[in-house]
Order: C-alpha cells, then structure tokens, then sequence
C-alpha cells in the first residue's frame, strides 16, 4: 500500500461507502470503514462521505461518539475530506426539516434548492445529474485537489440541498443548477470538501483523490 498511510472512512450508518473505498484502493491506500473514535485517531487521512438526512446524520455520530474524534483529528492538522452529505454536515446548521445543528467546522448554513427556477418553472429536487464545476476567485485551482480539472469539468451530483459558506473565502467552486449559482466544494485549511461525488465522476473525479493525497504525503 501507498506509504504505509491509513485512511479511514467514517461510518455513521448514512453512506454509500463502497465506491469511496474502492477510490482509495484503486490508487493503493490502505482505506479503512471505521465506526470508532480510536480508530480515525491512528488514521493519517479521513473521508465523511454520506447521503441521507442531515438530522439523522448528526444524531449518528453524536451517539456513536465521533464528534469529539473528528474535531480532535481535524485540530492535529491531518487532512479531512467531506463528500456529499459529509460536506453538508461541516457547517454551522442545516434547514433541512427544521433546523439541526452541524458539526460547524465550517460558518455557514446549507440551504434546500428553491422550489422554483429562474424563469419560474418547477425545479427537479434532488438534482441527479452530472454538472459542471467552475473556478472561482477566492481560491485557485492550481493550489488545490481540483489542480487537475479544467474549467467547466463535469461531476456527478446528487442533492437537494447545498451549502452556503458565512465567508467566501473557503469556497473552491461553484456550480450553476436551475439558474441559481451555488457553492459546490470548499477549501478550509485542512478541510477539503464537495457536494459532488468525486469516486462517481470518472477520471477526473479519481484525480481528485489522487492530488487530495499527494498534497499530504510529506
């Protein structure tokens, strides 16, 4: 395996996992389902993948004490990866059926897609479909995990809420749905996360995690 480094996947009973793992086999890491705090502390890298309810999410991981391990793992400086669900459970609190509290690694609120486009007709929620990703000025792409996309890559979501970041600055791209321009990955110290799925987005999607790793090898 690559370097001897272990990564581990967190499961919270909210995911598909699979795909994530084979991600990170196909590229030779040593990728680990782990559902105990102990064991994400030995990790040198952490993914959060998910789908599903956020309040069912954070109810999870509270009563399967990882809270206190991710923010202890993410304070060592080790890289953390949010995918999906996993970058919506970053932020401070999510509307979705209510209002729940996040993990708030990250300022911010995720909000659901309007029921409405912009030119007034009914919008299709979740959206499931591959879409495009574009650079933003806050950060540039050469300094991140998308350093090998192009402007305008397509990636493969699956969504009905996205995330709206207190500060720009932590937003790496943005994507465009029913006319209105939404945050669609984030770059926060430590913290690299997307509201696409990398591991279902083709080559490109896998070079994602390849560059996610290489920036950490040190």
């Amino acid at each position: 395996m690559e370097n001897g480094k272990k990564v581990a996947i967190i499961d919270y009973q909210l995911g598909n996992l699979f795909s994530v793992k084979q991600a990170c086999t196909y590229l030779g890491y040593d990728a680990e389902i782990v559902t105990d705090g102990q064991e994400l502390q030995g990790a040198d890298y952490a993914i959060l993948p998910g789908v599903g309810a956020f309040g069912d999410a954070m109810k999870n991981l509270s009563k399967m004490d990882l809270i206190g391990p991710m923010k202890d793992f993410i304070a060592a400086g080790k890289p953390f990866m949010g995918v999906c669900l996993g970058l919506q459970l970053l932020f401070t609190e999510s509307e979705e059926f209510g209002n729940n509290k996040g993990l708030n690694f990250i300022e911010g609120t995720v909000k659901k897609f309007p029921p409405k486009n912009t030119d007034n007709e009914v919008l299709k929620v979740p959206q499931i479909e591959w879409n495009q990703i574009f650079e933003t000025q806050q950060q540039p792409w050469n300094k991140s995990p998308l350093k090998s996309c192009r402007n305008g890559d397509y990636m493969y979501f699956v969504h009905s809420f996205y995330v709206q970041p207190q500060s720009g600055e932590a937003i790496l791209s943005r994507t465009t749905y029913g006319g209105m321009t939404y945050c669609s990955s984030v770059f926060h110290g430590n913290i690299f996360a997307c509201q696409f799925h990398p591991e279902k987005s083709g080559r490109y999607g896998v070079e994602i995690y390849r560059n996610w790793f290489n920036d950490y090898k040190k």
